[in-house]
């Protein structure tokens, strides 16, 4: 059994490595949240593996919580960005990120390398396990090989999206819909706008919405809906519908519109295909991106938010 262990954003990478794992090597994965895991008493047998994720390196709860789990037999893998960090030396191994690094306290960059070094990790295992072969793991790296000449193309809607987050800007409260993959990208994308431009958001399953969330939708609630073109496309689109019937203002970030999308969507930001796996990495940096400018536009400093540290040492 693999635990996957991390806080904040390095915890929506882990619930995206959690379908990585599961998919490619039908390995059972349980993700946790570092500052909870150690007080639930969690049942950890020799033989367990616990991906514990920071970029830091040494964010205290994270690393409590490796230190539990070997404390009871299991052992530990790390994915971090800090060479020769606490939580590096203290498991027993790690993979390095090498994004460089990250001066801003909101997470962008480190993000998109622990995707990356989860979907690696998934390959690997998928290999060892014997439910990848050869030619389909080529595959899968080929497209993986793709993704910086996409990320260059989604890095061009930068003015498009500007544009968005100048209609937007002055909303009080947003909601990130997504489903499958794409709702831990939900979450994210709802606490980088919390981060930097200290507007109210809030990330939700896209098929959760009329489980409660449905009742604060009016005319001033943008809507965030992440609609790639897999197989939850239409589901999401009838998500979208929902939200215009009740006056809702919808933002679609989707990678093939079609007419129905279109006609449902107040501002649309279009990104290239990729298979379904790695459309994470895509569809994080509209999310990034949106942040990015709803704060400039506010006046607020997207690289020291108030009130938060880039690694934070204690509990």
């Amino acid at each position: 059994r693999i635990f996957i262990i991390a806080c904040g954003t390095s915890w929506h990478a882990g619930l995206v490595g959690k379908f990585y794992i599961e998919k490619l090597a039908r390995i059972p994965v349980e993700v946790d949240i570092a500052s909870e895991f150690r007080y639930r008493d969690p049942i950890v047998a020799p033989g367990d593996v616990a991906v514990v994720i920071s970029q830091s390196g040494e964010t205290a709860d994270t690393l409590a919580a490796l230190r539990e789990v070997r404390s009871k037999g299991g052992r530990a893998l790390a994915i971090c960005n800090v060479v020769d960090s606490t939580i590096a030396r203290e498991s027993d191994g790690v993979i390095y990120t090498h994004a460089g690094p990250e001066i801003g306290v909101a997470s962008t960059k480190a993000f998109t390398t622990q995707l990356v070094a989860l979907y690696l990790l998934a390959l690997r295992l998928g290999r060892a396990c014997g439910r990848l072969d050869a030619e389909n793991c080529r595959g899968l790296v080929s497209e993986l090989v793709s993704l910086p000449r996409k990320i260059e193309q989604v890095l061009e809607l930068d003015g498009a999206i500007e544009e968005i987050a100048r209609a937007f800007v002055g909303a009080r409260d947003f909601l990130y819909l997504g489903r499958g993959n794409q709702y831990p990208i939900a979450l994210e994308g709802a606490l980088k706008l919390k981060e930097i431009s200290y507007i109210h958001a809030e990330g939700y399953p896209a098929g959760e919405m009329k489980h409660g969330p449905i009742a604060l939708i009016d005319e001033n609630l943008p809507v965030v809906v992440l609609a790639p073109n897999n197989d939850t496309y239409e589901k999401v689109v009838s998500n979208m519908e929902e939200v215009r019937a009740r006056g809702g203002q919808v933002i679609a970030v989707a990678s093939r519109a079609d007419d129905n999308l279109k006609a449902c969507s107040d501002a649309l930001v279009e990104l290239p295909e990729v298979a379904d796996d790695l459309m994470p990495v895509l569809t994080s940096i509209p999310m990034q991106l949106l942040a990015y400018h709803v704060a400039v536009l506010k006046g607020t400093d997207v690289d020291q938010p108030r009130n938060l540290a880039k690694s934070v040492t204690v509990e």
